[in-house]
């Protein structure tokens, strides 16, 4: 268990800055250049666990990288290279303060809204007569705006969106347009391994040249909800929850610990022999999602592999 990386303290050349976010640290160099280091830190309820899960960053790193290069002929994206499994190397982008959050189905935070009533999800309107994890006669996009450190992303129509300024009218329909070719694609992908992409986000920014470009990760069970094909429509007509494909497992364990990220709950320990499932948990969702085996890196010492392989590429 020690053999995970939960913190990094890197000095790269030409090093001017550097943010810790909630699993990844994200160092910038000079020239417009990113290194974002994908952690093994797990992250559910706003809330980072005390302990890492081993893997977990090569994990969403490569489940990442693949799917920027499976779309990269539809959608221009920031990433140049992944030196070492744990990094991706590529652009700076100034990042768009919105998320293009899109949805095939009525499942999660939309599920929620609809049960409470409500039949208008950001300024778009949702069917009468559906129940929960019903496919909508199209996707969805229900924008959220990207939150400061530690708030939680709000729900935000198009028309607040060009209203507010945040985004341009022209930008935010190049914007649409990607995010739903992005998510046509990433169906198709799933679709060949027996799953359904439920719903997933995308973030966008623009690089030094003014691009429009794909930027953060894509498609992993971190940003994005999988349903099991198999099964989906017999579990829907007897009324039964999906077999989901998501870090779902993890929040569902927190709930039945009581703990859900509120003031005064504690976060329950998280044992040796509950880590090591977890982290099978994640080859699992790794080798379905891609329909690959995953080749486990070298973690005796990582953090000294993770420099080396940086130091090498930035030559």
């Amino acid at each position: 268990m020690n053999n995970t990386i939960i913190k990094t303290d890197f000095n790269f050349p030409g090093q001017t800055d550097v943010y810790k976010g909630k699993v990844r640290d994200v160092y910038t160099l000079k020239n417009n250049k990113l290194v974002i280091v994908a952690t093994d830190r797990l992250s559910a309820f706003d809330v980072v666990m005390p302990k890492g899960i081993p893997y977990k960053g090569q994990i969403l790193n490569q489940i990442a990288t693949k799917m920027m290069e499976a779309t990269r002929d539809l959608v221009p994206n920031w990433l140049e290279k992944t030196p070492d499994p744990n990094v991706a190397v590529g652009q700076a982008c100034e990042p768009f303060k919105i998320e293009m959050v899109i949805r095939g189905y009525l499942a999660g935070h939309a599920a929620r809204e609809y049960k409470a009533g409500k039949r208008m999800l950001c300024g778009v309107e949702m069917p009468n007569g559906m129940k929960e994890n019903d496919k909508f006669p199209e996707p969805i996009i229900t924008p959220a705006t990207k939150a400061e450190q530690g708030d939680h992303d709000e729900d935000i129509s198009k028309e607040e969106i060009l209203k507010q300024g945040i985004v341009s009218k022209e930008d935010y329909k190049i914007l649409e347009e990607y995010t739903l070719n992005l998510f046509k694609r990433g169906s198709e992908i799933a679709a060949k391994r027996g799953l359904i992409l439920v719903d997933t986000k995308y973030e966008f920014g623009k690089n030094a040249n003014g691009e429009i470009v794909l930027i953060d990760e894509i498609h992993t069970p971190d940003s994005s909800r999988y349903f099991y094909a198999d099964g989906y429509s017999k579990r829907q007509d007897k009324n039964e929850p999906q077999k989901q494909l998501s870090k779902e497992f993890v929040r569902q364990w927190l709930i039945e610990n009581n703990f859900q990220g509120k003031e005064g709950q504690i976060l329950p320990e998280m044992s040796d022999d509950y880590i090591t499932s977890v982290s099978e948990r994640y080859i699992e969702l790794y080798e379905k999602i891609t329909g690959e085996a995953f080749v486990k890196s070298d973690i005796s010492n990582i953090e000294t592999r993770i420099e080396n392989n940086v130091l090498e590429y930035l030559k």
